[in-house]
């Protein structure tokens, strides 16, 4: 399966933030050589770490969406003990995970949900992103607190960069239940995220706070009795985390 290029995807659904990032750092550039020498500095500053910021991000949007192995999914195996039988893969407006998870694993019975609700996920990013990767036409439509799947009805739930938009704690919160509920006793929730951390804010900056920190993962897990299985860390940027049911 033949992907687009990742950092081009992400400049696509982010560029109003490029965008500005650029205009203010040709702002500061064009005001420096006409403001006072303390001023003058500052200006010049603002407008190196703004360039030097895009830059950052992008490099590392590429190394992590372009150059790692995060779409080979081969990292899977070592966050599932076998493949699942039946699969729950749950989006929040772009779902790039079900079409490879479905050929990695052909006799596995999949369901896809998604959870976008547009009054709730306001960012335009989410937006383009959806334009651009419409959800699959089999996609049902669900809610943090309502995924359309029988309690214990599979053996493995994805979460691939989806859990971070739902920005209200009460929902997250109504996520992980979920995914409690719907998963086999010894079934696992795979959780892929970026986390508000420090390899992170040292290339994304503010974007990192986008993100949300690992402790938070964590809580949410234990919140709804699930247990830290495994780990996989993806270009130093990207975590992989699986938890999984224990008895009821």
């Amino acid at each position: 399966m033949t992907r687009r290029s990742g950092v081009r995807d992400v400049i696509a659904y982010n560029w109003p933030q490029y965008a500005a990032g650029l205009v203010a750092a040709g702002v500061c550039a064009a005001l420096a050589g006409r403001l006072p020498y303390p001023l003058r500095t500052m200006a010049r500053a603002g407008s190196a770490a703004a360039v030097g910021l895009l830059t950052s991000a992008t490099v590392a949007s590429w190394l992590v969406y372009d150059r790692s192995e995060l779409y080979d999914y081969d990292w899977l195996d070592t966050l599932l003990p076998q493949p699942p039988s039946e699969h729950l893969v749950v989006g929040t407006g772009l779902d790039e995970a079900s079409a490879p998870l479905a050929a990695r694993w052909p006799a596995s019975r999949q369901i896809t949900v998604d959870l976008y609700d547009p009054a709730v996920m306001t960012e335009g990013s989410v937006r383009r992103a959806r334009r651009r990767v419409p959800p699959p036409p089999h996609a049902l439509p669900g809610r943090p607190d309502a995924l359309p799947v029988p309690r214990s009805g599979v053996d493995a739930v994805f979460l691939i960069f989806a859990a971070h938009e739902l920005r209200q704690v009460k929902d997250r919160e109504r996520l992980f239940e979920e995914c409690a509920r719907v998963l086999r006793h010894g079934g696992r929730l795979v959780l892929v995220e970026h986390l508000r951390d420090g390899p992170n804010t040292a290339v994304f900056g503010p974007g990192a706070w986008h993100f949300l920190p690992r402790a938070e993962w964590l809580r949410l897990a234990a919140h709804a009795g699930l247990l830290p299985a495994a780990e996989h860390r993806i270009a130093r940027l990207v975590t992989a985390l699986a938890f999984t049911r224990g008895p009821a």
